[in-house]
C-alpha cells in the first residue's frame, strides 16, 4: 500500500528542485538570446530556444502540480534537449549556424550543461520511480 503523504514520482523537495531547475535552464536561455525576444539566428534556432523556454515554464508548472508522469518526461526533455544542442553546436555544427564551433568553454554554456546536468539527473531518477511503482 501507498502511502498518501509521499506523493507518487519523488517527494516534495525533489519536485521544487526540479521545477526551479527547469526554470534555470528557461533563465539561462532567455539570457543567452540577449532577452526577451532574443536575437539568435537563423530562425530555426531561435524558435527552438523558445520552445525550450515554454517547456521548461510548463514542465516546472507540471512538477508542481504533480502531474508525474508527463510533468518527469517534459523535465528530460529539457535537460537532455539543450545538451545535445550544446554538443551539436560546438561540434559539427547545426546547418546555417557555426558561429558556435569550437566554443566548450563559454561560461555561461558551462553553467547551462551544470544546472541541465542536475536536472537530468533527478528528472531519470524520479521518472524510474514513477515507472518502478506501477
Amino acid at each position: 500500500m501507498r502511502n498518501s503523504a509521499r506523493p507518487l514520482g519523488c517527494a516534495r523537495p525533489a519536485r521544487l528542485v526540479g521545477a526551479l531547475l527547469c526554470l534555470a535552464v528557461a533563465v539561462v536561455h532567455v539570457v543567452d538570446q540577449g532577452g526577451f525576444p532574443g536575437s539568435k539566428a537563423p530562425r530555426y534556432v531561435a524558435f527552438l530556444f523558445y520552445a525550450l523556454e515554454a517547456a521548461g515554464v510548463l514542465a516546472a508548472v507540471l512538477v508542481l502540480a504533480r502531474a508525474v508522469r508527463p510533468g518527469w518526461f517534459l523535465v528530460m526533455g529539457v535537460a537532455a534537449g539543450p545538451i545535445a544542442g550544446y554538443v551539436l553546436s560546438r561540434g559539427p555544427g547545426l546547418p546555417d549556424y557555426s558561429s558556435d564551433i569550437g566554443n566548450w568553454t563559454e561560461p555561461l554554456g558551462l553553467l547551462s550543461l551544470a544546472v541541465e546536468g542536475l536536472l537530468l539527473i533527478l528528472s531519470v531518477s524520479c521518472w524510474w520511480s514513477v515507472v518502478r511503482r506501477r
